[in-house]
């Protein structure tokens, strides 16, 4: 780097900007392949991300988890599935990128690292009747858990999942395998066993550290640095001073999306998104590094589209905790309905498709005709099932109101009681006649998988609201990450508005723009497509950077 070198400068081969499952993934690989200094920098004080916090699925197209359970799938099907759902929005060249280096970076994790992956047998697409998909699963990857006794005092700098108490027990052993025995569930108490993105960070973690690749935490990366047009560093921000850290291969960036930017919010994203699920470190600072030196965007309108709720508990940095709603509006027994009182859309659809309904607008009222809504369950669901930060038996979420009646309900929620009463009439008349007649509830393998499996399809998800009394939530409109941002070419790469690669600058996670152009392909979309293209990165900035 030569005088570019000054003193208190920190030089290393790669700098890796983010601790997520792709900046993780990213920093490994970089090393693996001969990169032996490579150095993370994390802008908040705990490492993981928003994968921490996550179910931590991957969705794997062809990987070899498929071939060993003898799951037939190709190339083309996956192509037709995904080019279906976005029609002349695909990047070619970053999607064949993620298709082709999907299974190897399974395969590189498998071989390379302390993750241990398995196929959920079916887990079906999440547009399980669209071309190309897999009905009946076969794409989506599960991780076994993962004992965090094992990362030592780094195990309390992790970030925890959304309610705080890790799960024990991986979502492939909830569906498939018998109850744990006390023995086998003390023993994970006592290793602190954790599933879920707990596990996927947490192994991911241990092979970081199994190689001493350092992590500055608290350290917010603000600028790239460029020399003759390549870039060679980033200027870091630590205890309210400057560093320049120098990079003789390449920064890749793996710092998420920007939905906790508003300025950035209003700027780009189609519709209101007004409760993103995601950590609030997600401010989008590497999409304003990439602006600043020349790179062009792809997708920026999208993001992966959620219903979620609010947490009266804050983050630790003061900004709210919003809670996704899955088996909330998914489990027989709970309707969502918007501002009219009536329900508007097939509730157990899958969250990134729901989301986009609340962005349908009333050009005569000027108005989004489905905002504000609210979920309503009975005293049925309320006495058998989880309703958010609430199990049966415990006091209501803080934010749940309670009635009687529907109407008293619609009263105090601000809508009209007898709408409300015969919107509720209707869906339990269908639920009686065995279908849902007015939005399919519970016609597709994607809407049965995640309701109660007790029941039979399609009662799994069909259930009455008859036994008061009756509760309602206030929903918002969230996100898991925006998925538009720098466009990368195959081989990870930032691309300027020539479409040449910006030499030196590498791109990854949500803060990409999706190659998948924000189709959520199944359990998994955000975090198979957005690790793999760590995987590439680490692997190009190493051998050619």
């Amino acid at each position: 780097m030569g005088d570019l070198v000054t003193e208190g400068d920190i030089e290393v081969d790669v700098v890796v900007l983010g601790t997520g499952g792709a900046g993780l993934v990213a920093a490994i690989a970089a090393y693996d392949h001969g990169a032996g200094d490579v150095l993370i920098l994390e802008k908040s004080g705990m490492v993981g991300g928003t994968t921490a916090m996550s179910g931590g699925m991957l969705w794997i197209p062809l990987s070899h988890h498929q071939q060993a359970h003898g799951v037939q799938d190709s190339y083309e099907e996956v192509v037709e599935y995904l080019d279906a759902l976005a029609p002349g929005q695909l990047d070619h060249d970053a999607l064949a990128a993620f298709l082709d280096c999907g299974p190897e970076m399974a395969r590189f994790l498998a071989d390379r690292t302390p993750v241990n992956l398995e196929l959920y047998p079916g887990f079906p697409d999440y547009q399980p009747n669209v071309i190309g998909a897999k009905r009946h699963g076969s794409r989506s990857l599960d991780n076994k858990v993962f004992p965090f006794e094992e990362l030592g005092s780094w195990a309390i700098k992790v970030n925890p999942p959304k309610t705080g108490l890790p799960k024990r027990t991986s979502m492939v052993e909830d569906r498939f395998s018998p109850a744990l025995s006390p023995e086998e569930l003390a023993d994970r108490e006592r290793r602190d066993c954790r599933a879920q993105g707990q596990a996927l960070v947490g192994s991911l973690l241990r092979g970081v550290l199994d190689r001493d690749i350092p992590i500055r935490l608290e350290s917010r990366a603000r600028n790239l640095i460029q020399e003759a047009g390549r870039v060679v560093g980033v200027v870091t921000q630590e205890n309210g001073t400057s560093l320049r850290v120098l990079a003789r291969k390449g920064v890749i960036i793996a710092t998420g999306g920007f939905e906790w930017n508003d300025k950035l919010v209003k700027a780009f994203l189609r519709g209101p998104m007004t409760a993103p699920v995601s950590v609030p470190e997600c401010e989008g600072d590497g999409l304003l590094m990439a602006l600043e030196v020349g790179a062009s965007l792809a997708n920026m309108s999208n993001a992966w589209w959620q219903m979620s709720t609010r947490e009266v508990a804050a983050h630790g940095v003061g900004k709210p905790n919003y809670l996704l709603v899955q088996q909330e509006r998914t489990n027989p027994g709970s309707i969502l309905v918007n501002r009219s009182g009536r329900r508007f859309v097939n509730e157990a659809a899958n969250y990134n498709s729901l989301g986009r309904v609340l962005h349908n607008y009333d050009a005569n009222t000027n108005e989004y005709t489905n905002l504000p809504y609210w979920l309503i369950i009975d005293d049925r669901f309320r006495g058998k099932y989880r309703y958010f930060t609430s199990r049966p038996g415990l006091p209501d979420p803080s934010w749940s109101v309670r009635a009687d009646t529907i109407e008293e309900l619609a009263t105090l929620i601000g809508l009209d009681g007898e709408v409300l009463r015969d919107t509720v009439e209707r869906f339990n008349a269908d639920v009686r006649a065995g279908h849902d007649d007015e939005f399919q509830r519970g016609d597709s393998t994607f809407d049965n998988h995640w309701g109660d499996q007790v029941f039979e399809p399609p009662y799994r998800t069909l259930g009455v609201l008859d036994q008061p009394p009756y509760y309602a939530a206030l929903m918002e409109a969230g996100v898991l990450g925006t998925c538009g941002g720098p466009r990368p070419d195959g081989d990870a790469r930032v691309l300027d508005w020539n479409d040449e690669p910006i030499p030196g600058l590498y791109v990854c996670s949500n803060t990409m723009a999706a190659p998948t152009a924000g189709v959520y392909g199944g359990a998994g979309g955000t975090l198979g497509p957005g690790m793999t293209f760590g995987f590439i990165a680490g692997r190009h900035v190493a051998q050619k950077g």
